[in-house]
């Protein structure tokens, strides 16, 4: 099944150097942060390029055949979640855009409005609704998952003030995902809306927003295409019209419009409202191909192909002395293919730099834009925290991520094991001879002390 999903992807055998000069196949392992492009996308981009024309700004057969093109790509999205027939489908340049077209959208001026969300979202699902909303954060089980109970207290205690719901559909984290119909129903049970950040969850499981009327419906939806296979700059944001049709956009400008004067502005309808300025148009076809592509893949073989993967990575870390995972382990839970993990004695940027130098696997090390759900993980004080924002001479804690696509193998997961097994056991040595990691004077570019000359 894994050479089979490999067959599919781009640079899969592209060698990467060491740092003793040898050359060695590339092992990817940061996927969560975006993944390699497909084949198929690739093969689409370039078969369309001569046809290449302005999307609605033309009548030349071009132009026509681009614009037709793109908005085939709404239907396309459309059926591949199960979004609504009156769900709009905004096309936008990332997750992060969308979720704050989203918050202005949704803001009306009174703060007194709540949003909840916890302390398991991405920055971009956590920091858009700060100046807009009152914010409440759900409390999270001592596993690290949200806690429904608590979600139901907090909704009693707004009493109908609750705008939104706004969750991670998996965690970028621990790759926990959450219940989102269990949620969707409680929150429709006190009046509340949901929105799901998709960006983890909609590229490795299937998705299912559920008709409107249903009361497991999930309202609002946002993901991306770069952590899908199509790395050409495009995202989507999907929810009900009334939404978008109520409020002005964020961008502002051509395409957006339907008649301009000194005095008065007509809005275009959603979803050409919210997509002011020249459409992407490859990357929107870059993101339908890829998900007619893991269609005829099926999604659900990937989804279990993958579990099959970050299964057999956890058995094997457990045997990996002063290690410590991160990540919600009772066998049953609902996750996708990645964890976080730190070895004891090393800090995270070191484990990072002897993977990349001594074995060319690529991870990715820090907070993962989640900050305040690592520094909870890690148990840092207010006191601590505080103190590496007004230090800049320390280096800040975090944890190291690895995160798995459908291409990843067995056996380069093997090749991690005995590395890290390698490193737990020469400790000392791997610890001083990747020590200048740490230090804050090192050039980025080659690991030496910063030179004017360099």
């Amino acid at each position: 099944m894994g050479s089979y999903f490999r067959s599919h992807v781009v640079g899969t055998e592209t060698k990467v150097s060491l740092a003793n000069g040898k050359h060695v196949l590339s092992i990817n392992f940061d996927n969560a942060a975006t993944t390699p492009p497909l084949y198929s996308v690739l093969k689409a981009i370039l078969c369309f390029a001569p046809w290449y024309a302005s999307v609605h700004r033309g009548k030349g057969h071009k132009s026509i055949f681009t614009s037709e093109l793109y908005e085939q790509g709404r239907e396309i999205v459309r059926r591949f979640v199960n979004a609504d027939n009156d769900d709009v489908i905004i096309f936008t340049k990332s997750t992060t855009e969308a979720i704050n077209i989203l918050a202005y959208a949704l803001a009306s001026g009174d703060k007194e409005q709540v949003v909840l969300s916890t302390d398991m979202e991405h920055l971009a699902n956590d920091m858009p609704w700060r100046d807009k909303f009152t914010i409440d954060y759900i409390a999270l089980t001592k596993a690290g998952g949200l806690s429904l109970t608590d979600l139901e207290t907090k909704l009693k205690r707004y009493e109908g003030k609750v705008r939104l719901v706004a969750v991670t559909g998996a965690s970028n984290v621990t790759g926990y995902i959450n219940p989102v119909h269990k949620i969707a129903r409680l929150s429709h049970k006190y009046g509340a809306r949901i929105f799901v950040d998709g960006a983890q969850w909609v590229p490795h499981a299937s998705v299912d927003m559920k008709p409107a009327l249903s009361v497991e419906h999930i309202d609002y939806l946002a993901f991306s295409a770069h952590k899908m296979y199509a790395p050409f700059g495009a995202g989507v944001l999907i929810g009900p019209k009334d939404t978008f049709a109520k409020a002005a956009p964020a961008y502002q400008g051509g395409g957006a419009v339907g008649l301009v004067s000194q005095q008065a502005v007509t809005w275009d309808d959603p979803p050409a409202k919210y997509e002011a300025g020249t459409p992407n148009m490859m990357g929107v076809l870059a993101m339908t191909t890829a998900i007619e592509t893991l269609g005829r893949l099926d999604i659900a073989d990937i989804h279990h192909y993958e579990r099959e993967l970050i299964d057999y990575a956890i058995d094997a870390l457990k045997s990996v002395p002063g290690i410590t995972l991160y990540s919600i382990q009772d066998g049953s839970e609902e996750r996708v293919s990645l964890l976080s993990f730190s070895m004891e004695g090393l800090h995270h940027s070191q484990v990072a730099e002897i993977l990349a130098q001594e074995a060319g696997i690529a991870v990715r090390n820090g907070l993962f834009c989640a900050h305040p759900y690592v520094e909870k993980l890690l148990g840092l004080s207010d006191d601590t925290i505080k103190y590496y924002q007004t230090h800049d001479d320390t280096s800040i804690p975090g944890l190291v991520r690895i995160s798995f696509g459908m291409y990843n193998t067995f056996q380069e997961i093997d090749v991690f094991h005995r590395l890290l097994l390698r490193v737990a056991k020469h400790q000392t040595y791997y610890k001083r001879k990747y020590e200048y990691v740490l230090d804050p004077g090192r050039c980025n570019a080659c690991s030496q002390r910063e030179d004017p000359y360099c």
